[in-house]
């Protein structure tokens, strides 16, 4: 299933439980369908740390979540308005610091990843309908399919304490954040052609309008 199909669902959407389904049958733990809750008043994150996922919802219609627990959401007024698709493939010993504080992520389980791209535009080189995400990917591949990023950071500082680099295309609701060594430091731009993809965020269209599907 192309990912990017799943904005706009609810929570309690079949089109997400039988997603979720999908992706626990490639794990062997038994809960991995039991998302963590973190609830604020602009956002609610179902965290599936097995399944390598996250999933960011939006409220609509004035509704400000303040639940502490999943039954305690109102689902009809909540936006599948983000997804976060993880790949451990880096790890190291910053990832390990992280995760000594919070669950970390396994990698999600299916490969390829496909994900869905606008067509070029007359500024813009040829590109293709559709992007399968290998395990393996790195930033080079990344560029020569999609062309130069709208925004992009990261790397700077000792390599020891920089955050990875990261690059958005904005257009296509696309974020992808790379690990690894060649990710981090004052060359890091210079060597993370090499490096592979740590984080995948998949958003909204820019200037899209979310509409709640149940």
């Amino acid at each position: 299933m192309n990912v990017r199909e799943l904005l706009g669902q609810s929570p309690s959407s079949p089109i997400l439980a039988a997603y979720l389904s999908s992706l626990s049958s490639h794990v062997s733990s038994s809960h991995v369908a039991i998302p963590e809750i973190k609830s604020y008043p602009d956002v609610v994150y179902f965290n599936y740390y097995t399944l390598g996922l996250s999933l960011l919802f939006i409220p609509i219609n004035g509704y400000s979540p303040s639940a502490v627990s999943r039954q305690d959401l109102q689902d009809t007024l909540l936006v599948l308005d983000g997804i976060d698709i993880y790949n451990n493939l880096c790890a190291d010993n910053s990832d390990a610091k992280t995760a000594s504080r919070s669950p970390a992520y396994s990698s999600y389980p299916i490969t390829p990843i496909v994900l869905t791209v606008l067509p070029e535009t007359k500024e813009r080189t040829p590109r293709p309908s559709g992007l399968a995400v290998t395990r393996n990917m790195a930033g080079k591949e990344f560029v020569e399919a999609l062309g130069e990023p709208d925004r992009k950071g990261g790397g700077s500082g000792p390599s020891s304490g920089s955050i990875g680099i990261w690059v958005e295309w904005t257009r296509d609701g696309l974020m992808v954040e790379f690990g690894g060594d060649d990710s981090r430091g004052p060359q890091a731009w210079e060597r993370g052609k090499d490096a592979p993809w740590r984080v995948i965020s998949v958003f909204s269209y820019k200037g899209n309008q979310a509409t709640v599907q149940c």
